[in-house]
């Protein structure tokens, strides 16, 4: 159902959005500082609190923020013992970048850039060779990987500086177009329990002198996508992977550190139309759009040319104080996608770029159903999706 026109609420300002914290504390900066305390070429420390180590590992967890864990003591008792500074550790939150979204966030991890630079700036977006959209997560329909992004990885980086380099994860990421463009570097190794991977996750930790080695949980996520967080499913996974990370940690080598971080948190929206605002029936939204892109909460639009400017004054009036609206030379400027934009990157961008400040949504039943079902939801740059852990175990 359409907003009213007549009662459309001030719009909120560009400058007010929480910019990510690119180049000081973000996603893409935690290899980069990593790899330079190990001596890799080109490397910059952009996290200078990080102390050197000769062997590290970076445990991403998906969907576990900041605020979700802060909430959850209980459930993961371990890492929650990492916040304060009990067991040699500090714990901090790093912002995700924007979008808060998995494919942006691991590509942002793997090449230490950010989405601007990587070019994955959301979950779909519009490839400008094809006009059509892609899903950056799925890897839909077929670009080729190393056109789309072809910055090396840190890990390809260290790997050739000599540092010892891995990947443990689900066998089922080895070969996706994803983990090539983000992931790569070193050997992967695919294990299918948790368990298995943090007792080889430590076993690549121990294999060089100088090592680097990433591992990877993903269900944290699925249960929020489909329950909710706070839901008994959610808080069974969060009971899980603390054991998992407490595993690993009780294995560490000598002069080793562990970092366990995450791509995006997550916050669960009510299925009313006050919450949800669905495209797909909404005609003032709908005006003028030739292809809606990215997710429900961090919306690229793609306007019919020569519609620019009226798509962008009318998502602006319609959104009113729930979302930052922006063009994207507005959304550019002001640095979200990161300090810069690549030129091949620049049109993948909406020509308008909607995220959510309130806890609303704007879904398409019709052309995504299965994303519009979801209970939790990211993408955007409030707090609650936008912070993620960084918590640090040394040995």
């Amino acid at each position: 159902m359409a907003l009213p026109t007549w009662d459309h609420p001030e719009p909120l300002a560009i400058d007010s959005a929480p910019v990510p914290e690119y180049g000081a504390g973000s996603l893409a900066d935690l290899l980069p500082t990593l790899a330079a305390g190990m001596g890799v070429p080109g490397m910059t420390t952009a996290i200078p609190e990080l102390t050197e180590a000769d062997r590290n590992c970076v445990f991403l967890i998906d969907g576990l923020g900041w605020e979700q864990l802060k909430a959850h003591p209980d459930e993961a008792p371990f890492m929650s013992s990492l916040l304060g500074s009990s067991r040699g550790g500090t714990g901090r939150p790093i912002t995700a970048g924007y979008p808060a979204t998995t494919a942006s966030s691991l590509a942002s991890v793997g090449t230490g850039l950010p989405p601007g630079a990587h070019g994955l700036p959301g979950y779909t977006v519009r490839n400008p060779r094809t006009g059509e959209l892609m899903n950056q997560l799925r890897w839909s329909p077929w670009t080729e990987p190393r056109v789309w992004q072809p910055y090396p990885t840190v890990f390809q980086l260290a790997d050739a500086a000599g540092v010892h380099t891995a990947q443990v994860s689900s066998p089922t990421f080895q070969n996706t177009p994803l983990t090539k463009i983000a992931l790569s570097g070193g050997t992967f190794h695919g294990r299918l329990s948790g368990e298995d991977r943090m007792d080889l996750a430590a076993e690549q930790l121990a294999a060089g002198d100088r090592s680097l080695v990433y591992t990877y949980y993903a269900e944290v996520d699925g249960k929020g996508h489909r329950f909710g967080v706070d839901s008994d499913p959610w808080r069974g996974q969060l009971m899980y992977v603390d054991r998992l990370v407490q595993r690993l940690a009780e294995q560490l080598p000598p002069r080793a550190a562990l970092y366990i971080t995450a791509d995006h948190g997550m916050i669960d929206i009510p299925f009313d139309e006050q919450h949800r605002i669905d495209f797909d029936e909404d005609w003032e939204l709908r005006a003028g759009v030739a292809l809606l892109g990215g997710e429900a909460r961090a919306r690229h639009v793609y306007a019919v040319p020569g519609a620019e400017a009226d798509v962008l004054t009318c998502w602006r009036e319609v959104l009113g104080e729930q979302f930052w609206v922006a063009s994207r030379d507005e959304a550019i400027a002001a640095g979200w996608f990161g300090p810069q934009v690549d030129e091949r990157v620049y049109a993948r961008i909406g020509d308008v770029v909607a995220a959510a400040c309130d806890d609303v949504l704007i879904v398409a039943t019709e052309r995504e159903p299965k994303e519009s079902a979801m209970v939790g939801n990211h993408g955007s740059m409030a707090p609650v999706e936008q912070h993620v852990p960084l918590l640090e175990v040394r040995t």
